[in-house]
């Protein structure tokens, strides 16, 4: 009997340490620089955010766990390539250019490109892109290559000063440094919350949806975080997390 026991004990070991194992982690790539509410390290150097939160949601529904590395934003798509990480959950416009070289996900939020003043500032988004004004924006983002491109077109007098993060272009604009700030409307609902700053408007451009981003040839990771993403939608547990993070 004991025996029985003790060999019974052994192969349940050996099928736990093999679940153990088994058990895959993904490296999900996140902005450096820092994304609240989506992904970024908080004051007591723990990595927080919507999409923190729900791709280890994810994770734990679909058998993964998740380990966040933080990457410069211009850098992140070359790492992912490279292999350096599995993923992108963090706030990502699927563009069409980006999609050139990554797979994305269904989508999972909607937004538009916006500029951000001082509150006093009385000029509007059209006013300041012909009043050779300096407007900022993190470099890799879709704000960024926007202006980039109006910055070439006729009728149009800026200067698009380029920055590691929206914080830092952000950290400059009371300054005056820069008159204005560029950036994702998500972004900016978050900036808003501290006073002395408003939108002066949107940039003319289509809206862009937020999707993870897998290396092409990763078809079962694209399957997996998927399936998972339709599950997290379908969950209570979306609402409370668009709720937390104030992203309705």
């Amino acid at each position: 009997m004991k025996r029985i026991l003790l060999l019974a004990l052994a192969v349940f070991l050996l099928a736990a340490g093999t679940a153990l194992a088994s058990e895959k982690t993904i490296v999900n790539g996140i902005d450096g620089g820092g994304f609240p509410p989506y992904a970024y390290v908080d004051k007591d150097g723990k990595t927080v955010g919507f999409d923190v939160e729900a791709i280890e949601w994810i994770g734990k529904k679909m058998g993964f766990k998740v380990k966040h590395q933080p990457i410069e934003w211009d850098a992140i798509i070359p790492a992912l390539t490279a292999k350096k990480i599995d993923c992108i959950a963090s706030g990502m416009s699927a563009t069409a250019e980006r999609a050139k070289i990554v797979n994305f996900t269904i989508p999972y939020y909607t937004v538009t490109q916006v500029l951000v003043v001082k509150a006093d500032n009385k000029m509007s988004l059209a006013e300041l892109l012909k009043s050779g004004a300096k407007i900022g924006t993190q470099r890799g983002t879709v704000t960024n290559a926007l202006l980039k491109k109006l910055a070439a077109e006729p009728g149009y007098k800026f200067e698009n000063v380029e920055y590691d993060s929206t914080d830092l272009s952000m950290a400059d604009l009371p300054t005056g440094r820069i008159v204005g700030s560029g950036m994702d409307s998500t972004i900016a609902k978050d900036m808003l919350k501290k006073p002395g700053f408003k939108v002066a408007g949107t940039f003319d451009a289509a809206p862009e949806n937020y999707a993870y981003a897998v290396r092409k040839d990763d078809k079962e990771l694209l399957q997996t975080l998927n399936k998972g993403l339709e599950m997290l939608m379908k969950d209570p547990f979306w609402k409370e997390l668009k709720k937390k993070y104030d992203v309705d």
